[in-house]
């Protein structure tokens, strides 16, 4: 896709000022019918992109220019299928390098359709005030500089694309500016030649002056001389061949394009200067002073009457493009992100404003890095502890649980490091790990409502819900967690108080005297914890504690948590080099219907 070939089209188109664009659709094989979006000046559009180029002639029959932007290896194939259609008239072909046989080909069944081609190896033609193809005429002050945007009185053909852009400068500086211009390409078989278009500029009573710029090699200028010999030509035209310090040289010499080289004295720049200067075009002494010949012809043009001179129209107002507008500081956006927790832009990184430097010096340990991230703001000694102490005793819980099997058979299937984390991770949810933020909910839900412990069990029991939080495959009240002791012993040594925790524990006492393995488990732990935490350590008020259950931090700590372990378990794998994982047909029951009932074709 040629984006922004297109997007400098759009933007001449309204340089111009155009009603509406010039382009009518695009056409890319490797993409689904859509719609592509542009900019029209401020605005924004939406230009049809087809998949097949059948549909968009189709459905576009006032398009009858094609530009193809397709390499050398499917350009003579896409300019063929394209020649299949009568509705297209002119072509042109951006790509150099095209076989010569093929170019050939092209050229003589677009001739036999009366298609008229632009290039091989072109950068297009542009008409100021009207159109452009792809990139001609270079960026937007460019365009203005060389006053593209309305016509004058100049038409130009040039086989160069690039000396075709110094052309457009030349003459803008030196007469009332360009007509038309069009460079037929580099390659030695252009699909268009320079009699054509300069017939065409003679028949057009708004051009009064013509400018060619040839090159080394072909003999297509002769073509022009005989032109003007014979009369068909009678219009000013001042010419130049560049290309001629290849006599310089004692072997023929290949320039940049495949047709700029000599093949005899006839195709040397000199020889083809020499025959225009002859038959009357103005030829100047060399290429420095073509604008002051230009210049020359042009002033006996206004003298004679033959161009009279238009007031100025003053180029209209061009949008800037953001990257050229920011370089040059005049204009300010709204970010498309928002931070509040880091800037890596300064002397050093800062972490919610703090220094790395200090965060170091401090000792603030993981605990507090996280409370910086996380909670933008520096949590009291005890309650980074507390966050570090969450991160320890969730890092791991052994291969069998789901998410670290998951990440065991992955690494075991030959994965990298991060497919296996993430295969582990994606097994977190309400049945396994992720029961941190309901289990807080639920009980600050019915703490804050004033349920007593009884009331919520018996609430939870009439709506079919399980108390998140609350039992364990194999601890109980008499075989209970560790982790969990660890963590009740620490938050009420330090914690300047429990009150959900205490709550918590009340209702394990309700629901472990139904079922000894119905505890407090260290997710429903971590959660009623965290929860008084926040509430009481001084930092957040009720809402911003609260809004961090919601948005789910608490769920954080068991994923960053367990995330160190199925690392543990992806590297241990890989260290013991273990192969590919089947699950033994022995540990699964296969249960087949005994019975078929149905269609049965007997």
């Amino acid at each position: 896709m040629q984006s922004r070939a297109v997007q400098s089209m759009l933007d001449f188109d309204y340089c111009c000022r155009r009603s509406e664009p010039s382009v009518s659709a695009m056409v890319y094989p490797f993409s689904g019918d859509h719609k592509q979006k542009f900019y029209w000046g401020h605005k924004e559009i939406l230009i049809p992109l087809y998949k097949n180029l059948e549909d968009g002639i189709r459905k576009h029959p006032e398009a009858d220019i094609m530009i193809s932007f397709a390499s050398l290896r499917s350009a003579y194939d896409s300019t063929m299928d394209v020649l299949k259609f009568p509705q297209i008239r002119t072509i042109a072909i951006i790509a150099e390098g095209i076989p010569e046989a093929k170019t050939r080909e092209l050229i003589k069944t677009a001739d036999e359709k009366g298609v008229t081609i632009i290039g091989p190896a072109t950068v297009g033609g542009v008409k100021p005030g009207c159109f452009k193809i792809g990139n001609t005429g270079g960026m937007l002050d460019n365009i203005l500089s060389s006053k593209l945007y309305r016509p004058g009185s100049v038409a130009y053909v040039s086989r160069s694309g690039g000396m075709s852009n110094e052309l457009n400068n030349i003459i803008a500086r030196t007469t009332d500016g360009i007509y038309e211009g069009v460079a037929i390409g580099g390659d030695r078989y252009p699909g268009s030649t320079f009699i054509q278009h300069m017939l065409r500029y003679q028949d057009d009573p708004e051009v009064k002056m013509l400018v060619l710029l040839g090159e080394v090699g072909g003999t297509e200028e002769y073509d022009i001389c005989a032109a003007i010999q014979s009369g068909r030509i009678n219009k000013p035209l001042v010419a130049w061949c560049i290309g001629t310090c290849a006599t310089m040289f004692a072997s023929e010499v290949q320039f940049g394009h495949a047709g700029a080289c000599a093949n005899g004295e006839r195709e040397t720049s000199a020889a083809k200067n020499a025959a225009l200067k002859a038959i009357g075009a103005h030829v100047p002494d060399n290429f420095d002073v073509l604008g002051e010949k230009i210049r020359e012809v042009f002033d006996r043009l206004v003298e004679s009457g033959v161009v009279v001179p238009q007031a100025e129209v003053p180029p209209p107002t061009v949008p800037m493009d953001y990257s050229w507008a920011r370089e040059l500081g005049i204009i300010r956006k709204p970010a498309s992100f928002m931070t509040s927790i880091c800037d890596e832009r300064g002397h050093e990184l800062l972490y919610a404003g703090m220094p790395i430097t200090e965060i170091f010096e401090q000792d603030m340990g993981i605990g507090g890095v996280l409370s910086l991230l996380w909670f933008q703001r520096r949590l009291p000694p005890y309650a980074a502890k507390f966050i570090e102490q969450c991160l320890m005793v969730t890092a791991d819980h052994g291969p069998a649980v789901s998410g670290a099997h998951n990440c065991i058979v992955t690494a075991r299937a030959g994965k990298d490091l991060v497919s296996s984390l993430c295969s582990g991770l994606l097994t977190i949810g309400d049945r396994f790990g992720g029961a941190l933020d309901a289990a807080a909910k639920q009980f600050s839900d019915a703490y804050d409502k004033g349920l007593i412990p009884m009331e919520f069990v018996n609430e939870m029991r009439k709506q079919g819900k399980l108390i998140m939080g609350i039992g364990h495959r194999v601890k109980s009240i008499n075989n209970p967690d560790m982790r969990v002791k660890i963590l009740r012993d620490y938050a009420h040594s330090t914690f300047p108080a429990t009150p959900l925790l205490d709550y918590a524990t009340k209702v394990e006492k309700i629901t472990t005297s139904k079922k000894p393995n119905l505890i407090l488990n260290v997710d429903g732990f971590i959660g009623v914890a965290m929860v008084d935490m926040l509430r009481n350590c001084g930092c957040f008020s009720l809402e911003e504690a609260n809004e961090y259950v919601e948005i789910g931090a608490l769920n954080g700590l068991f994923v960053l948590g367990r995330s160190m372990g199925f690392i543990g378990h992806y590297l241990d794998q890989c260290r013991l080099k273990q192969g590919l994982y089947r699950h033994p047909w022995d540990d699964i029951s296969y249960i087949m219907p005994e019975n078929m009932t149905g269609y049965n074709p007997m």
